[in-house]
C-alpha cells in the first residue's frame, strides 16, 4: 500500500529534525511556508504536524507557531480530542491489524461494560493498534462492537487498515455519528491480552470506551480499546467561556 503524502511529509520533517536542520528549540516553517515548499495541502501538512505532535518531536501554539521540543521520538501516544474530527487523527497515525472478526452476543459483564442489555448481538472486530515506528510495542488493543446488519464491514475493515471503523461505516452505510461518549477507566492489562501487547499481566493500563451515536441518540458502534498506561495519554484541552 503507497504511503500517504502526509505520512512521507512526516517522515522527512522527522529525519531534519533528528539530524539537526531543526534543532530542538527552534521554530519550524509556519503551515504557509510548509505547503509552499512541498506543494501540499493544508490538511496534509495539518497531518503531518499533527503526527510529529503525536511522536512528541513538536508542540504546537496557534499564537507562537510550531516548537521542536526533542530530537527522537517519545515512546508513547499523546491524544488530544475537540471534536469527531480529532478522533480521525487516531485511525492515520497508527495501523490496525485485524485479528478476529466474529458475532458476540453479551453477557451481563460485558454489557455492563458497553452499557448495553445482556444478550444484546454485535459483530466484533478484534483489532491490535500498532505504531509506525518499526520495533515499537503495540499502542492498544481495540474491540470494536458494531451493528450486526454491517455485515459487508468486515471486507472493508481489512482492506483500510488506517481508517477508523465509524468511518467507514459512515462511508458505506450512512450512518453519521452525532455524538461520541468516552469513559475512561483505570485497569490492570488483563491476561488475556497481556501477551499480545507484550506487557505483563496486571501492570497499569487505560481502558477507553467509546459509544458512537446517530441523530436519535442510537448506538451503532461501541469501541474497547485497552491501552498500557506507558504508550498512551489522553489530553482534553477546557475553554472558560467568555461572558456576554
Amino acid at each position: 500500500m503507497k504511503e500517504a503524502l502526509w505520512a512521507q511529509l512526516a517522515r522527512e520533517l522527522a529525519g531534519k529534525i533528528a539530524d539537526g536542520g531543526f534543532p530542538v528549540g527552534s521554530q519550524l516553517p509556519t503551515e504557509f511556508e510548509l505547503r509552499e515548499q512541498y506543494g501540499a495541502s493544508r490538511h496534509t501538512i495539518r497531518a503531518a504536524i499533527r503526527e510529529l505532535q503525536d511522536l512528541g518531536l513538536v508542540s504546537r501554539n496557534k499564537k507562537a507557531g510550531t516548537h521542536v521540543e526533542a530530537a527522537r521520538p517519545s515512546g508513547g501516544y499523546r491524544q488530544s480530542l475537540a471534536s469527531v474530527d480529532d478522533l480521525a487523527q487516531f485511525g492515520a497515525s497508527h495501523t490496525r491489524v485485524v485479528q478476529e472478526i466474529k458475532p458476540v452476543t453479551t453477557d451481563r459483564a460485558l454489557a455492563a461494560v458497553l452499557g448495553c442489555e445482556p444478550g444484546s448481538r454485535w459483530l466484533r472486530v478484534s483489532s491490535l493498534r500498532l505504531q509506525r515506528q518499526t520495533g515499537a510495542p503495540p499502542v492498544g488493543w481495540t474491540d470494536v462492537y458494531v451493528d450486526p446488519s454491517f455485515s459487508g464491514i468486515a471486507d472493508l475493515v481489512s482492506a483500510s487498515p488506517d481508517v477508523l471503523i465509524s468511518e467507514l461505516i459512515e462511508q458505506r452505510y450512512g450512518r453519521r455519528i452525532a455524538e461520541i461518549q468516552q469513559d475512561i477507566t483505570a485497569i490492570g492489562v488483563p491476561t488475556r491480552l497481556a501477551e499480545k501487547l507484550a506487557a505483563k499481566t496486571g501492570t497499569p493500563a487505560l481502558r477507553i470506551v467509546r459509544r458512537y451515536l446517530d441523530h436519535t441518540g442510537s448506538a451503532f458502534e461501541i469501541s474497547v480499546t485497552v491501552h498500557p498506561a506507558d504508550r498512551f495519554t489522553s489530553s482534553t484541552r477546557l475553554r472558560r467561556e467568555r461572558p456576554d
